[in-house]
């Protein structure tokens, strides 16, 4: 037997989209296409993206995933640094609980909160409400649990940053155009990168792009790889948002 896109989505519960996204990256391939290049799955397929269902509704990022689905990333190993992350959330939660407590009660009449308890389990992220305001709360989200992320997995992740952006920075050097094959190859791991913490759409991809251009922070982080890199990487990203993402 073999499923279609369009019947494997209505099966899973996915969109179209997230299934043309997981054969972008890798995550799950179709078994073979039909004609007018309709993709098509058969069973181990469907076998794969239970797995990958279950694994991203435990919290795991598509890379995780990847790593864990060809065996290049022990799946208990994974879990537990998921756990792990859940719980620090679960305890600044608690002491945020507390907090909330404290104030319900001084309110009340009760005892007076001391000064130094008034913020105790806020995340303290002053980017958050930037954050709020140009994505929404899912991206957020994505931050705080990139907050929580251990040293090692912080390093991990600034490691497959800069050797994406090392990837183009060799690209824009040699001349490449934005929309050549090793230029999209490189935007389409930069994508898998930014999916470690938010899966942006097309429309959300190529918004990101533009703000590495109007935004000055990011454009001198970025640019520090390559004089004018930003802009190279904006471009490829609407062209990677516009093919590949839609």
């Amino acid at each position: 037997m073999r499923w279609s896109t369009a019947e494997l989505a209505r099966l899973a519960g996915v969109s179209s989209r997230t299934l043309r996204h997981y054969d972008h990256v890798g995550l799950l391939t179709p078994a073979g296409h039909g004609p007018g290049g309709l993709r098509f799955y058969d069973r181990p397929r469907l076998l794969r993206l239970q797995h990958i269902l279950l694994l991203r509704e435990l919290g795991l990022g598509l890379p995780d995933i990847a790593g864990v689905l060809d065996g290049t990333t022990d799946e208990v190993e994974a879990l537990r640094r998921h756990r792990e992350r859940l719980l620090s959330d679960a305890d600044r939660l608690r002491r945020l609980a507390d907090t909330v407590a404290k104030t319900i009660e001084e309110k009340e009449g009760g005892t007076i909160m001391a000064t130094e308890d008034m913020f105790d389990g806020f995340a303290h992220d002053p980017y958050a409400e930037e954050a709020r305001e140009r994505w929404g709360d899912t991206a957020v989200e994505a931050q705080r649990r990139a907050a929580g992320r251990s040293p090692q997995e912080q390093s991990a992740i600034k490691q497959e940053s800069d050797a994406v952006h090392a990837r183009l920075a060799t690209a824009k050097r040699a001349g490449a155009p934005v929309d050549g094959a090793e230029v999209q190859e490189a935007v389409a791991a930069h994508h898998a990168w930014v999916s470690r913490f938010w899966t942006p759409d097309g429309e959300a991809y190529a918004a990101l792009g533009r703000m590495y251009v109007d935004d000055e922070r990011f454009t001198a982080t970025i640019d520090a790889h390559e004089p004018g890199l930003a802009a190279y990487l904006r471009d490829a990203m609407a062209v990677y948002a516009e093919t590949s993402l839609r």
